[in-house]
């Protein structure tokens, strides 16, 4: 029979939905739904195609740009035969400040038709640069309480004399700062203006106020609180870290009807007090609310500020401002009362049932002066108490002073990793109804799923997305309740891909990475946490290979050359930071964390600890580093530097051999972390390659197929043993439910993913107090295994312009299913298996295609509807191809089902 038939009996169902035509949707600026503040002189537009017909490739678009005052077109791309929809750059003339501008695109594609204009995508620019800042720092003049730090309420009264046309405020703060306009809050952003490397990047926000603003007097109100800018910073007493003082800078830019023109900024005009509500707020300590304090109507028109002080008008250097370029946090899900719970020690204990990073927040009505405190945890003990030990010294206490009113209260400048919280001071019975939990997370697109037929890996896929949620607030924490929550650079490279299947993470990271560039040591060595609050220290292996990995992996999700370059000098100086560091091209200097919290047991008389070699893991990373320089290079068309890449390459993996590989072909550290880096990163020849993948297989074998990783190996461990044809022992290592594993902690109760393999041990006993979360997401890792591999959804080309499907189906699962938004719209793979029979399911986008691999499938015709169908337009380059066949397929939906041999 012809090789190019394929296996079985196939039959394929194309589901469309009649009538439907070409359109355009989804339109994103600069990769955000409508953003507010983009100062970006050429923003990149983005959009979907949707059609009823298979294999629909876009073959021209235009783009038109229409400025909303006055109204009129300002600019059009006219027709540019082209099929790029993906950050396509504006290449228009410059935009004026403070403006709303919207665009609309229509498309042609391969069928003749035309989409016509899509509906239109708005976005506001910013203030335009540091010349256009008329505002100053301004200051409270109060004799602060240094110990308690009470947040400060700014005030401004001013008249608005015309009709307004337009109004944009720009506010950014030295703290964390809420805004008000005649007492309505600006923007649903939390923790604003976020956290950045302030002293080199402070973002400021803008807001679109002209329906807020009203003829006649109007009032600004703005409450400021330490924040990330002077709270304690890890573990040493340096809660001044960017500075002592708060400060506010706020501009109003008003346009009038008449085209006048006017600005309300910050100077000498403000008010200011320290009587407000806030009494205290830290991150790692919590808040404290005096509802005794409030004062009502203080940001609206009329109101009473004869007490208040006069502020102090300071310095009007803005030169560190930045637009916001990434999503603010803000306030999402919620969570009802679970269980109510009264511990052996009498403690008043609620369970909301999951792991979360928020608020608890309570409604509640007690006598003036009555005191409810708040306190938050993970778990509970092995008998059943309140348990705060792994907090180490962060307190993570919310304490709420009733004023006689029904009031519902929860905190503003601080957030708590929690599951259970402590209830002291309640009158009475708890009421469920009094309190619920809300989760806080940068506000980042939802971007996949993934589900199958056991319901352990889909409590598992839970962990993993609610572990990224809860250190997913404005910067990749490594966890979001003890005294660090700190922007290790480990955890996110480790993380990385698998981040960008839960969420859309471009702009998430591309921010978090210009600060990574900003606190970049002159060296070229990564610190370990960005923002870097630890002071001197960076340059470890894996860690601060952030600045290579993250850029990389980005491109590859999003198609983003931008990041590339954005990024190109920071990966540069730290790929040749570890060259300087080496000797005889091997780097076997420095500090370095290494594969961090490998297994280890407690008794290893026989040697079982998995100990892999620092410098020859520094070796690989370093090797990868500079691989990931020649793609860059050549991305970029910089020749010059992918030669000279190209020639370190050889000499680190020539040294590599030489040091570290026996004659045998045996490494010299024999962990699954050594051998899954060793051939992750293609440090040995293809000639040693499967031994090595065999001597890996052993060595899971030999721990019964438990994992032995660390945060560096553990990410690859799985993906190199299915490169390397061994799938079962994945998925045995996948399915494991004991210690150390990733289900272990499921089979514990776990609602996100640990920081330890045995956090907690079965007897519900903890392996140790100091560093013990349990919610730090790099083991978390395995979740792009589970999308690209089990259920076979992968990437054949950059942003997923074209897909590769390709699932790897075991006997231990009925079915696996995986949904991604990708730059091009849904991606969904699907498969089961049920009597012999394989069944998958199939969308591809327009204006993309994939190679897909069908599992099994043995030589027969291929059938649509009946009808044999041999390289037509609907399907090109059949082929069988070992067990499986190959065959490349354009944007559709589709269904295929054959016996499996």
């Amino acid at each position: 029979m012809s090789r190019y038939i394929l296996m079985g009996i196939i039959s394929i169902s194309l589901c469309v939905s009649a009538g439907a035509q070409l359109k355009v949707v989804n339109l994103l600026t600069d990769n955000l739904v409508e953003p507010s503040g983009i100062d970006n002189p050429r923003p990149r537009f983005s959009w979907q195609l949707t059609s009823p017909k298979r294999n629909t490739v876009q073959q021209a678009y235009e783009i038109r740009v229409r400025s909303n005052s006055p109204s009129r077109i300002t600019w059009t791309s006219g027709k540019v035969k082209s099929p790029n929809s993906v950050l396509v750059e504006y290449q228009g003339p410059d935009f004026s400040p403070a403006s709303i501008y919207s665009w609309q695109v229509r498309v042609w594609d391969n069928h003749g038709q035309s989409s016509g204009w899509s509906s239109a995508a708005r976005w506001q620019t910013g203030i335009g640069g540091p010349e256009n800042w008329k505002a100053g720092w301004i200051t409270a003049e109060l004799k602060e309480d240094t110990v308690r730090r009470p947040g400060q309420l700014f005030r401004k009264q001013f008249p608005v004399s015309r009709k307004l046309r337009s109004a944009v405020a720009f506010i950014t703060s030295h703290g964390m700062y809420e805004a008000f306009i005649n007492g309505q809050r600006l923007g649903k952003g939390i923790f604003t203006p976020g956290w950045t490397s302030y002293n080199k990047r402070l973002q400021y926000q803008a807001y679109d106020v002209t329906d807020i603003l009203k003829q006649g007097q109007n009032a600004i109100g703005v409450a400021l609180a330490s924040g990330w800018y002077r709270t304690v910073l890890g573990w040493q007493d340096n809660d001044n870290i960017y500075g002592k003082t708060l400060g506010l800078l706020m501009q109003v830019h008003l346009q009038y009807e008449d085209g006048t023109e006017e600005d309300v900024v910050t100077d000498g005009s403000w008010k200011a007090t320290d009587q407000g509500p806030v009494r205290s707020s830290e991150l790692y300590n919590g808040e404290t609310y005096d509802a005794n304090f409030e004062q009502k109507n203080w940001s609206s028109d009329p109101f009473d500020d004869s007490k208040w002080k006069n502020v102090t008008a300071g310095s009007k250097d803005v030169r560190n401002i930045v637009a916001t370029s990434s999503e603010n946090v803000s306030s999402h899900d919620t969570f009802a009362v679970k269980k109510l719970i009264t511990t052996p020690k009498g403690e008043k204990v609620i369970d909301f049932g999951q792991n979360l990073v928020g608020w608890a927040e309570i409604t509640v009505k007690g006598k003036k002066g009555d005191t409810i405190k708040i306190t938050h945890a993970e778990v509970l003990d092995k008998d059943g108490n309140f348990y705060t030990a792994n907090l180490r010294t962060a307190k993570q206490e919310n304490i709420f002073v009733l004023n006689g009113e029904e009031q519902t209260y929860h905190p503003h400048f601080t957030f708590q990793g929690f599951r259970y919280i402590r209830v002291e001071g309640y009158n009475g019975d708890l009421q469920p109804k009094s309190f619920r939990a809300v989760a806080l997370y940068s506000s980042m697109r939802p971007a996949g799923s993934f589900s199958c037929s056991d319901s352990m890996l889909n409590q598992l896929q839970h962990n993993i997305q609610w572990g990224q949620l809860g250190n997913f607030v404005d910067v990749p924490t490594d966890c979001p309740q003890r005294d660090e929550r700190l922007g290790w650079t480990g955890d996110a490279q480790a993380f990385a891909r698998t981040a960008t299947f839960n969420r859309n993470s471009l702009n998430f990271f591309s921010k978090w990475l210009k600060d990574l560039a900003a606190d970049q040591l002159p060296s070229g060595a990564v610190p370990h946490v960005i923002p870097n609050v630890l002071g001197a220290g960076g340059g470890s292996t894996g860690w601060s290979d952030a600045a290579t990995i993250i850029p990389w992996t980005l491109y590859t999700v999003y198609g983003d050359t931008q990041i590339l370059r954005q990024q190109y000098a920071s990966m540069k100086a730290w790929v040749h930071y570890m060259e300087e560091q080496s000797r005889n091209d091997l780097w076997n200097t420095g500090w370095h964390f290494g594969d961090w919290l490998f297994y280890k047991p407690n008794d290893d008389l026989d040697g079982s600890s998995a100990v892999t070699d620092k410098s020859m893991i520094a070796q690989t990373f370093w090797a990868n580093s500079t691989q990931l320089m020649i793609n860059t290079a050549s991305v970029l068309g910089l020749k010059e530097d992918s030669v000279r890449y190209a020639g370190w390459l050889k000499r680190i993996k020539a040294a590599f051999m030489k040091e570290y590989v026996t004659p045998s072909g045996r490494l010299i550290s024999g962990t699954q972390t050594a051998y899954v880096l060793a051939l992750n990163f293609d440090m040995l020849p293809d000639s040693l390659r499967p031994q090595a993948a065999l001597r890996l297989v052993e060595n899971v074998k030999r721990y019964d197929y438990h994992l032995t990783t660390g945060f560096l190996g553990t990410p690859y461990l799985c993906q190199v043993l299915s490169r390397f044809g061994h799938d079962d022992v994945a998925y045995k290592l996948l399915l494991q439910k004991t210690y150390p594993s990733w289900l272990y902690p499921v089979t514990m109760g776990a609602t996100t993913i640990w920081e330890r393999w045995d956090g907690q041990k079965p007897d519900s006993s903890f392996q140790t107090v100091g560093m013990n979360s349990f919610n730090h997401y790099a083991y978390g890792a395995i979740g792009d295994w589970m999308y690209r591999v089990v259920a076979g959804l992968d990437n054949a080309a950059p942003g997923y312009s074209k897909m590769l499907i390709h699932p790897h189906p075991d006997t231990s699962l009925n079915f696996a299913k995986a949904r991604f938004e990708s730059p091009y719209g849904t991606v969904v793979s699907g498969w089961e298996r049920k009597a012999g029979v394989m069944t998958l399911n199939l969308t591809i986008p327009a204006n993309t295609s994939a190679e897909l691999v069908l599992p099994g499938a043995a030589p027969v015709a291929l059938k649509e509807n009946g009808k044999p169908v041999q390289g037509d337009n609907q399907f090109a380059n059949i082929k069988e191809e070992g067990n499986n066949t190959r065959m490349t397929i354009g944007s559709g939906t589709y269904l295929f089902t054959y016996p499996l041999r």
